[in-house]
């Protein structure tokens, strides 16, 4: 899709699995990174904001933008409509922000045709066990929808191979401090740094 100065990282996991607690986290540790912010048609959850958590729109509004080819991604998850505005990521991309999703793995999917050096991480949980007590934790659901949740959390699991990397959050300062490192070492690979850091290194070289 182009060359631009900032990294995308992909961040998916099960319902569950705790990636929003740790992106949150990452983007409060780290400068010069965003977390892209999805539009959904899903309601509104207790403490959420429009504009902060997700763009909140009808139907009619999220089909009008995919007419508009608007989303770099969009997928059906849970029975809601959710999408990764295009604009949005090459807008911040483009100023050498980094930018991380938050999403399913189809929209991993899709975002990787579109940016095949996108950098994709998949987060699991300890065991399911533990999986279903988180969702029972988080109140948002019925019954009947933590065991739909856990259902399909199976066949979400299967796609951790299509991901570069894999982290286990049965700690969630650990997986937390993985998380950061993979972004630092994706800053620091050489192709960025040769950009980054080419007046220093043409200084340098014409020093010796």
């Amino acid at each position: 899709m182009g060359d631009y100065s900032g990294n995308l990282f992909i961040v998916a996991a099960p319902s569950g699995g705790g990636k929003t607690s740790l992106v949150k986290k990452l983007v409060e540790s780290l400068e010069d990174i965003e977390v892209s912010i999805s539009h959904t048609t899903r309601a509104m959850r207790p403490g959420e904001q429009h504009g902060v958590n997700y763009f909140f729109i009808d139907e009619n509004e999220f089909i009008r933008m995919i007419d508009e080819s608007a989303f770099l991604e969009h997928a059906c998850v849970f029975n809601h409509l959710y999408g990764t505005s295009m604009k949005q990521i090459t807008e911040r991309l483009q100023k050498g922000i980094d930018v991380v999703l938050d999403i399913d793995w189809q929209g991993a999917e899709q975002i990787r045709r579109s940016f095949p050096n996108a950098v994709s991480i998949f987060i699991v949980p300890p065991s399911l066990d533990v999986l279903k007590q988180r969702l029972l934790d988080r109140r948002q659901d019925k019954d009947e929808v933590i065991s739909d949740r856990m259902r399909k959390a199976q066949d979400e699991l299967s796609h951790y191979p299509e991901f570069d990397y894999l982290i286990v959050n049965d700690n969630f300062e650990k997986a937390a401090m993985e998380l950061e490192a993979i972004v630092i070492a994706n800053r620091l690979r050489i192709e960025r740094q040769i950009n980054k850091q080419s007046k220093l290194l043409s200084f340098l070289m014409s020093s010796q």
